[in-house]
């Protein structure tokens, strides 16, 4: 069974589903297939207060569903699906949904997003799921009035820290420079929060934590200061992993250029990547700003650009 479209988007979140719009509107009755993490990182962002539109701002649940119900308002088909093959070398080009459904596209929007990137410690692949997490607003209801740390420097390690203040009776904040890489407002914010606890210059070396039998639970954090060496302890309930992300690309590696960390390369400030036809837009190809509102505007530019080809192909 195969079926054939003009406009494939791949990935639902602010630059998938806002690229659904645009090309709704142009007539090329856009196919979202949503994929593993529908709505993208946006959803397990507690509160957005920087998205156009929303003055006193909003979860970012409610913002990146709101795109969704327009996409779907001005009839995009959003699909509930993963990506599972790519074959670019053809035209068609040829893309298989869930290892079994054939789809020929004429034009593709690659908007797959980011995930969270894990410490990488063996003892971390053991607690995960059990006292440690990547998400604060999926988890932190779990640690309320107990303790727990936060591993990471950037707006959203900050950002998973001050929410955490409200559930939690108190947070660490592990980085391991000696000072921060988010947003002034946001560094503001969290060094006025007193249940907050800044630890600089440190950098996990093991997570503890008891086992018995399926059902393990997370005790504490082994921490050593960069400078000094000294390992120490941190008595703790959960802890969250707050690294970076990892583009998702995984797919396309040997057919789409990407650069040294795994982004899709666009040619400027254009969407388009080295194959005429195939767009990117949002986190998968932006290591610089990966912004709600910054993924939403790629999506428009990927879905102009489709328009165009396609009326070019014509």
């Amino acid at each position: 069974m195969s079926e054939k479209v003009l406009c494939l988007i791949i990935g639902g979140g602010p630059a998938g589903y806002t690229a659904g719009i645009y090309a709704a509107r142009a007539g090329l009755f856009p196919i979202i297939y949503e994929g593993m993490q529908p709505g993208g990182q946006l959803t397990i962002t507690s509160e957005v207060e920087n998205f156009p539109g929303y003055p006193n701002g909003e979860s970012g649940q409610v913002i990146v569903e709101d795109i969704k119900q327009q996409a779907l308002r001005l009839g995009a088909e959003i699909r509930q699906g993963e990506i599972t093959e790519a074959d670019f070398s053809i035209r068609p080009f040829r893309l298989v949904v869930n290892y079994e459904k054939e789809i020929f596209a004429k034009t593709v929007i690659i908007a797959t997003g980011a995930t969270a990137r894990w410490l990488g410690l063996e003892s971390e692949s053991q607690y995960r799921g059990f006292g440690v997490s990547t998400c604060a607003t999926c988890d932190g209801a779990f640690f309320k009035n107990k303790t727990v740390a936060v591993i990471g420097g950037g707006d959203t390690a900050l950002e998973e820290a001050y929410y955490l203040s409200n559930i939690a009776t108190k947070v660490y904040l592990i980085h391991r420079r000696n000072q921060f890489r988010a947003s002034k407002a946001m560094q503001d914010k969290i060094l006025k929060t007193p249940n907050i606890d800044v630890v600089f210059d440190a950098i996990p070396t093991e997570i503890l934590g008891e086992k018995q039998g399926y059902a393990r639970k997370v005790t504490g954090l082994q921490i050593q200061n960069i400078i000094s060496k000294k390992v120490s302890n941190l008595e703790l309930d959960g802890i969250f992993v707050a690294i970076g992300v990892t583009p998702v690309t995984e797919l396309f590696v040997e057919q789409i250029n990407l650069d040294e960390q795994g982004y899709i390369k666009t040619e400027g400030a254009r969407p388009l990547t080295n194959i005429p036809g195939v767009f990117a837009a949002g986190d998968v190809q932006d290591p610089y700003y990966r912004q709600a509102c910054t993924a939403a505007a790629s999506g428009c530019k990927a879905a102009i650009e489709a328009e165009r080809y396609l009326a070019d192909s014509n």
